[in-house]
């Protein structure tokens, strides 16, 4: 498929024109961009939050193995023992 050549983009941007007029399309094309960027701003802070849970999990699974073993006192083992 070959792309269009000038007389087809001509064509194609006066059909634009005529459907929304002048005026709207620079709001179109704002609009377009401010979601674009809304889009992209989500997802970023999407995959910050993932991160985030993962450090969090990280951090809870550490504390736990240390409050397991501060927990365990030697009298503690020697009753497992017994």
């Amino acid at each position: 498929m070959t792309p269009p050549n000038l007389w087809q983009l001509l064509i194609i941007l006066l059909i634009v024109v005529l459907l929304f007029g002048a005026k709207k399309i620079p709001e179109l094309a704002k609009g377009i961009g401010s979601g674009i960027k809304n889009f992209k701003k989500a997802v970023k802070e999407d995959e910050e939050d993932g991160q985030n849970e993962e450090n969090t999990k990280s951090q809870i699974k550490q504390s736990e193995s240390k409050n397991e073993n501060v927990s365990k006192t030697p009298a503690d083992s020697h009753k497992q023992d017994a």
